[in-house]
């Protein structure tokens, strides 16, 4: 294509002499400028054209640089790879370059600004970037601290006449209780601060500074509690090591995993090893008992153990350990004595501070079912009613004992027979509150029962009759509790007078403890 002239021609210079046309004097020569269609349409030309009206308009902005990539003079250039990724970080140096003048149109002047640096495109061949940039982090100021430390002189103030500033001035306090804040715990969140002139009162500074204290020790507490308790399917550091000492000797073979969990106690299931000695046979599988430490449910049941003559003079509501260690002690002289009985319950293997190791009542890692979650014939739940009401009798009169917790939920059904477990409360008929937990126990029974359609089940009070041996005569329920309570403060007046009564067992029997 020919080219099209854009500017008229320069007249014809006339003849003369050479001098004349390089006069200073004279007028200049006007030369006439050409460019093609093509020059143009180039898109060189265009991006030159957008850089310098950008910079007209963002004279701070720094243009984008154009690296030795772009003219391909330093770089090989016959590998694709290396063609992406020239072209890539050209983008992001476009992106990046947008971002700041988007981040300064925003922000202009104000004193509340934005940052758009988590959004910028950090290329990994981008070698200049890394050197180049600076975090904003790094470069903040701090409004709290002062450039130059300032200290206040011996007279305890500055200025002279109305310029006068003590150092107890509201705004210099102020800024002093907010610089303190740093102090605080990392725990305590003090919010962010930066950029804003803060100052707090002496008040609002020293209420602050008594909550982060409480909430450090709170956390304290919490932290504290949590390693020395058990938790819910959870042995603390101290139970753990109980548990691997007794893997360790042999005892147990393995700790297969929970079985089972209560308000009071988390049950693992193990299989059985050696016994050190030979009259201790250790059966197949074992249930542990683990009693949790951390008390929550342990502080109304007090009046279940400090009321025992058994566990009386031990009895300290102050040591929370040790009443959770009598607790599982309590349960092991119980299950001794019902054992001896010839009454169904888990047998007792050892105790360990409060680890209880028991026989396991199932099969293969199974437990047995409770009595609410067994479904029986009509036969069977009269069969287990009688054995229930025989089991009842011989823990009142041969095992001198009352349940005080005895419904479905504590009843197995293992081998075509009821089993008796937790037993972990249960108090002896001298109790000052043993009569009314009995007569709680014969009513959980008797509805249980007359529910499962068990014709000869006896209401709460007659059973309450045949267990004890009572012949309390009462038309309602409200005069047969008045005569139970009447008849326990007459016991508990006969022990403080003629002392605690003699158990009929001198020995249970009992399993080696061990506090080690």
């Amino acid at each position: 294509m020919d080219s099209v002239g854009v500017a008229a021609a320069a007249p014809d210079a006339g003849p003369g002499p050479a001098w004349q046309s390089k006069c200073p004097w004279g007028a200049p020569s006007t030369t006439s400028i050409s460019c093609s269609l093509a020059d143009v349409m180039s898109e060189q030309l265009a991006k030159e054209l957008q850089l310098e009206e950008e910079n007209a308009a963002f004279p701070e902005v720094v243009a984008v640089a154009e690296g030795p990539f772009i003219t391909g003079e330093n770089i090989d250039t016959s590998s694709d790879l290396m063609l992406a990724q020239m072209l890539q970080m050209e983008f992001d140096r476009e992106y990046d370059a947008q971002l700041r003048r988007e981040e300064k149109k925003i922000n202009g002047d104000s004193k509340v600004s934005i940052s758009f640096e988590n959004y910028r495109k950090v290329h990994p061949y981008d070698s200049d970037s890394s050197e180049d940039e600076v975090d904003w982090q790094d470069t903040r100021h701090d409004p709290y601290r002062a450039d130059k430390p300032t200290t206040t002189p011996r007279r305890g103030f500055i200025g002279k006449g109305k310029d006068i500033t003590t150092k107890h001035d509201e705004v210099v306090c102020g800024r002093k209780n907010t610089a303190r804040m740093e102090n605080f715990a990392p725990e305590f969140q003090v919010g962010d601060g930066i950029g804003m002139d803060l100052k707090l009162s002496n008040q609002v500074f020293n209420a602050l500074k008594q909550h982060a204290y409480s909430e450090e020790r709170r956390s304290a507490r919490l932290h504290e509690k949590k390693e020395h308790s058990t938790a819910e399917k959870a042995v603390d550091p101290k139970t753990r090591l109980l548990l691997y000492k007794m893997v360790n000797s042999g005892m147990l073979e393995t700790i297969t995993g929970c079985i089972s969990t209560g308000k009071e106690s988390v049950v693992f299931h193990a299989y059985g090893g050696k016994s050190a000695t030979e009259e201790k046979v250790i059966p197949p599988e074992c249930a542990i008992k683990v009693f949790k430490t951390t008390l929550n449910e342990f502080k109304n049941r007090d009046k279940y153990i400090k009321d025992d003559y058994r566990f009386k003079d031990r009895f300290s509501k102050l040591n929370p350990r040790k009443i959770i260690r009598m607790w599982a002690e309590k349960e092991m002289h119980n299950l001794t004595r019902m054992q001896n009985a010839g009454i169904p319950c888990p047998q007792v293997v050892i105790l360990k501070k409060h680890v209880l190791v028991m026989s396991f009542i199932g099969q293969d890692q199974v437990p047995a079912p409770k009595l609410k979650d067994v479904t029986l014939s009509s036969e069977d739940m009269k069969k287990a009613y009688s054995q229930i009401l025989n089991m009842m009798q011989q823990l009142y009169k041969e095992c001198n004992l009352v349940h005080a917790d005895l419904s479905e939920y504590n009843m197995l059904w293992h081998d075509g027979k009821v089993w008796l477990i937790d037993v972990s409360q249960s108090v002896e008929p001298t109790h000052p509150h043993g009569l009314e937990f009995l007569f709680r126990d014969c009513r959980n029974v008797s509805q249980f029962f007359q529910k499962g359609g068990v014709a000869e089940a006896l209401n709460e009070r007659e059973l309450f009759n045949a267990v004890s041996g009572l012949n309390i005569t009462a038309d309602n329920e409200v005069d047969f509790q008045a005569e139970i309570e009447a008849l326990e403060k007459m016991n508990e007046d006969h022990v403080q007078n003629h002392g605690k009564k003699l158990s009929t067992f001198s020995s249970d029997g009992d399993p080696p403890i061990y506090d080690e």
